[in-house]
């Protein structure tokens, strides 16, 4: 059953696999340990599983079915923390899993953590309405801070200020230290309807950024809060294209920056409305897509000018220039990949039953998990798949990567570290043109 569902993603991708011929694909999986039988049509073999364990306490878990967030790494001590619908937050050792600690909390922790370094302390939330603040080395608890309502998305550091955002509408800039708030700022939710999620900010330049349910973004000074922008509606926007009042108004993507040609822009997508770029100083409309609907996140992939692969089918080419792709992923039509420049779309992806989790990028390659069928390694350049894995449970958490190495959660709360090896070095060939 789960070999067919795992074909019938691929199908459903209509991604055009470029594989393996039936002799390496054999090649491929004699390197597989026949112990963990999660390999499923592996179109290269270039996903490897390094580990993988239970985690999650079953008789402890609460709500829906689904591990959400993203895990956290901390290279320089090998650590990785993550959140688990069973109310805890764990430590654990990025070479092969094994648990540190565990923190508890009162609800489930489906949360993005954010390690301080400098502080070698973890930031996290959890749907009990609080973010905590534990010791890296021992998860004791250094303050906890009452948001009265979820913390889910991934706090921001900016010098001595941490700014956490809820499922509330609120935004909190924090002492990093003490807890203690600075200022905050709020909008009124939206009359109706949701969509589940919801933004999170980001600091650029001096601002902090924020979406809003009710389809407004703004922009506020760090220091002390003050509007720096008049609020700009995205909710108006689509509704002046769509003609007719929208159900959904929200804005529940985490802004993302980029350098055009006429100065800095900030990308953030409408649920109804589209995929905009907005002037970073002014908040004025730079470009729109409004095809591009039903975004809940945004990944800005940067490509840096390099010679072409001496192994690939490009070798004898000229310097490849920089590049930059934004991929927005869709609940309900699919991963799209836009020119950031003029908003034009460059491919896009059906998307498979279930959903998709937000993409990251690993290894010149984007990672994205589905929640009905495993996780799909794409091309950054045409969306076609590189490979596949499916581990049974499906992926609501978004992967965690750093270097060749990925980690994530299923739904079924089997949390995996996955080593990403190139195809090239694999198998001496290219799958698309050279990254």
């Amino acid at each position: 059953m789960i070999r067919r569902a795992v074909r019938a993603a691929l199908s459903v991708f209509a991604l055009g696999v470029l594989g393996c011929s039936a002799a390496e694909k054999a090649k491929a999986n004699d390197r597989v340990n026949p112990e963990v039988p999660m390999w499923f049509n592996r179109p290269a073999g270039v996903l490897q599983v390094a580990f993988h364990r239970t985690l999650t306490a079953p008789s402890k878990t609460t709500g829906e079915a689904y591990e959400r967030g993203r895990a956290e790494i901390d290279l320089a001590h090998k650590r990785v923390f993550v959140g688990s619908s069973d109310h805890g937050l764990y430590a654990l050792r990025a070479g092969d899993g094994s648990s540190i600690w565990r923190y508890e909390t009162l609800s489930v922790v489906q949360s993005e953590p954010f390690y301080d370094g400098e502080l070698d302390v973890v930031y996290f939330g959890s749907h009990d309405g609080a973010l905590y603040c534990v010791r890296a080395q021992d998860g004791a608890l250094v303050w906890r801070y009452d948001a009265g309502a979820e913390v889910a998305k991934r706090p921001v550091v900016y010098g001595e200020t941490l700014f956490v955002a809820t499922a509330a509408d609120y935004l909190f800039a924090i002492n990093r230290r003490t807890g203690k708030t600075k200022w905050q700022a709020h909008r009124t939710s939206a009359l109706g309807m949701e969509i589940s999620g919801y933004a999170g900010p980001a600091v650029d330049r001096g601002l902090v950024y924020m979406a809003y349910s009710d389809g407004n973004v703004m922009a506020y000074d760090v220091r002390d809060g003050a509007e720096r922008w008049a609020p700009v509606d995205l909710s108006a926007d689509a509704e002046q294209v769509a003609g007719e009042t929208v159900k959904y108004l929200d804005v529940d993507t985490t802004p993302v920056f980029d350098d055009l040609p006429n100065g800095r822009a900030v990308f953030v997508a409408s649920y109804a409305g589209g995929v905009v770029a907005l002037d970073a100083k002014t908040g004025s409309r730079v470009w729109a897509n409004e095809k591009v609907t039903g975004v809940n996140d945004l990944l800005l992939l940067k490509e840096p000018a390099h010679m072409p692969n001496p192994k690939g089918p490009y070798a004898d080419g000229p310097e490849v220039a920089e590049r930059s792709t934004l991929v927005a992923s869709s609940g309900t039509t699919g991963m799209w990949a836009l020119d950031p420049k003029n908003g034009r779309m460059l491919w896009r992806n059906p998307l498979p039953e279930g959903g998709v989790t937000a993409p990251v990028s690993v290894a010149g390659a984007l990672l994205v998990g589905t929640t009905r069928y495993g996780l799909f390694l794409l091309s950054p350049r045409n969306g076609k798949v590189i490979d596949a894995i499916d581990f049974g449970g499906g992926f609501a958490q978004t992967p965690a990567v750093a270097g060749i190495r990925a980690y994530a959660m299923t739904n079924s709360g089997t949390f995996l570290s996955l080593q990403i090896d190139s195809p090239v070095a694999r198998q001496g060939r290219s799958f698309a043109p050279p990254l």
